[in-house]
């Protein structure tokens, strides 16, 4: 009975970590870490990588990340400027894909605009508390 718990706990833990070991094990993509022959493309790619964030790391640019999908989203950059899309086009498809996150410049936009207003708002709340405590010891 004690061999078949075993057997059962380790065939678990293999199915429950083993994809993700496997897909760590893959190798990266052509453009990861390989960059365009074109200064210029390479210059606008890295300029929007460096805009952009990695999914898994989440406090770092896809430019700096050594994690796999950070490289997979390098490559993906690359290959879209290299084929001719402007870097606002090949943003606009990561965050399409990926969602708004996706970018450390995000858009103004029916999600997105609360990142704006609150700041402003609190701003001004606290800009009408001070003055208010102003004209009160005057």
């Amino acid at each position: 009975m004690r061999r078949m718990i075993l057997l059962l706990n380790t065939v678990l833990l293999f199915g429950m970590f083993g994809p993700a070991a496997a897909q760590d094990s893959l190798p990266p993509a052509p453009y990861a870490y390989r960059q365009l022959d074109d200064p210029q493309q390479e210059a606008a790619a890295q300029d929007l990588m460096e805009t952009l964030r990695c999914l898994k790391c989440q406090s770092q640019s896809i430019a700096d990340s050594d994690a796999p999908m950070a490289g997979d989203m390098r490559h993906q950059v690359r290959i879209r400027i290299a084929a001719g899309e402007s870097p606002e086009e090949v943003r606009g498809w990561l965050m399409q894909r990926y969602g708004d996150y996706v970018s450390y410049k995000p858009a103004v936009s029916a999600t997105t605009w609360p990142l704006f207003a609150i700041p402003v708002l609190l701003i001004l709340l606290a800009g009408g508390i001070l003055i208010r405590r102003m004209r009160g010891r005057a």
